[in-house]
């Protein structure tokens, strides 16, 4: 337990504060996950909408700190932290830098049958959360992705 908090107060005072940030958030998107997912649909962004794919370099390094933060703080939650808590934690940091991003929700059947669900989160060519698992899945119909966007409009998704 003290060589955590020793690791934690050993990085420097941004690192330490987006750790903060990503525990807070997580426990938001916690929260949000409770919740009837037609209240919080329209909070994600636009629905079945993508952001850009294209690389923004100057946000390559933001990106890659709030994944990490997000993942690492994930396994010290008292309260379950997986994929879609992950993606909404991320997502929302991700807004607060007006940075663009897309949740991602699919499903799939596991080995004996039964539907399972997954979410991840993209921004630009990196997938920040849910990465490992989505090959699997499959995007649901309407609400399949939602486009959270400050610098333009997303690209519509196209039906077929």
């Amino acid at each position: 337990m003290w060589s955590k908090w020793r690791k934690f107060f050993g990085k420097p005072p941004g690192a330490r504060l987006l750790l903060i940030e990503a525990y807070l958030f997580l426990g938001w998107a916690r929260v949000l996950k409770l919740l009837p997912f037609s209240r919080v649909a329209p909070r994600l962004g636009r629905q079945m909408a993508e952001t850009s794919y294209q690389r923004v370099a100057e946000d390559d390094r933001t990106i890659g700190r709030v994944s990490r933060a997000v993942r690492t703080m994930s396994r010290h939650t008292w309260w379950e932290s997986q994929c879609l808590v992950m993606a909404l934690a991320a997502m929302k940091m991700l807004r607060r830098r007006g940075i663009d991003s897309t949740l991602y929700l699919g499903t799939a059947k596991d080995e004996s049958g039964r539907l399972i669900a997954h979410a991840w989160l993209r921004s630009g060519p990196y997938y920040l959360t849910g990465s490992e698992e989505m090959g699997i899945f499959t995007v649901v119909g309407i609400f399949g992705c939602f486009a959270a966007e400050r610098r333009g409009a997303g690209r519509r998704l196209q039906n077929g």
